[in-house]
């Protein structure tokens, strides 16, 4: 495991800097903390921890917290803690655009790691994501019916470059070898083997079955897709940049689009660009294949005056000089 850390740390060009290391207090993060803690004086790292408390599990996220203090002082690592309340970013949202219990905490965690970083003049922050993580994260866009982008699971680092995850490609029995080997301690959280959540189940019931029955390098299958996928996507990504440049401008607070060629771009560029124009609007959440398919079809085919709604109230309308994607005050008049 230190030998695949160092690697991944080498590769995502962690030496010399300053890095603060997410900790939950679970086996994935200790085993993170002390193995570069160990690695810190070979690499030139300037370590710090950085723990967030969601307050989800009442005495036992704070036993989390307390956990985390004396760990952290016993490897002279200094440690930074933030307390967020999830449940508020759901308070008054409609079920549309309130997150999951899930999806707020996640936002909240690295908004919280970010803030901590920059604090202390951190310049990267690292998870311990895994390769366990990774070939789930896969599985479950496939069960749930995701495009070929969500295939490429979870990124080494951030397209930013600030949160780095340089165990991606350790597997979960590697972590648990050296935490025994190095007679670790931590936590477990009861809800990681919970069946109420989708990955708990998989993790559980449906990954050992099919690493035995089909593919002993399930892991390593997945985590090389995912890998394959993520390079189409970034190559894909340049020739969206491209085009966006060239099509899209902002104006009195709407999206202006060019009408021109539509029919002559393919179909997975237009889509690739209708989704970059709904995110760009804020409703990155709401987007379907379904609203991609209207909105291509609109831009190819639509005669001025035409307008279709879609998520977040708003409208793409079709105007004399173009589309123009905003608000409901852009709907013409006699749209329905």
């Amino acid at each position: 495991m230190l030998r695949a850390l160092e690697a991944g740390a080498r590769r995502l060009g962690l030496p010399g800097r300053g890095v603060l290391i997410a900790v939950s207090g679970g086996v994935d993060s200790t085993a993170l903390l002390h193995g570069l803690v160990a690695l810190a004086p070979r690499l030139g790292l300037r370590l710090a921890a950085g723990h967030v408390n969601h307050g989800l599990r009442g005495a036992e996220s704070d036993g989390d917290e307390a956990f985390m203090a004396e760990l952290a002082a016993s490897l002279a690592v200094p440690l930074r803690v933030r307390r967020v309340a999830p449940n508020r970013l759901r308070e008054g949202t409609c079920s549309r655009e309130r997150p999951t219990l899930q999806e707020a905490c996640r936002r909240l965690r690295y908004e919280a790691l970010g803030d901590l970083a920059a604090q202390l003049g951190a310049d990267h922050v690292a998870t311990a994501h895994t390769a366990d993580d990774q070939a789930e994260t896969v599985l479950l866009r496939v069960l749930r019916g995701s495009g070929g982008d969500g295939l490429a699971g979870i990124p080494e680092r951030s397209p930013d470059g600030r949160v780095v995850r340089p165990l991606l490609g350790v597997s979960r029995a590697q972590i648990l070898a050296y935490a025994s080997r190095e007679r670790l301690r931590w936590r477990e959280d009861p809800s990681n083997r919970s069946a109420a959540y989708a990955r708990s189940r998989l993790r559980e019931r449906w990954l050992p079955g099919l690493a035995s029955d089909f593919n002993p390098g399930l892991l390593r299958t997945l985590g090389r897709l995912a890998e394959a996928q993520r390079r189409d996507a970034e190559w894909m990504e340049s020739l969206v940049e491209r085009e966006a440049e060239k099509r899209f401008r902002s104006e009195g607070g709407a999206l202006w689009i060019d009408p021109d060629d539509w029919a002559a771009l393919p179909e997975a560029l237009a889509r690739r660009l209708a989704r970059r124009a709904l995110r760009g609007a804020g409703i990155a959440r709401d987007v379907s294949n379904i609203h991609l398919v209207r909105v291509v079809q609109f831009l190819r085919e639509a005669a001025p005056g035409r307008a279709i709604e879609l998520p977040g109230h708003l409208v793409l309308a079709r105007e004399r000089g173009g589309f123009r994607l905003g608000g409901r005050e852009v709907l013409p008049r006699g749209t329905c």
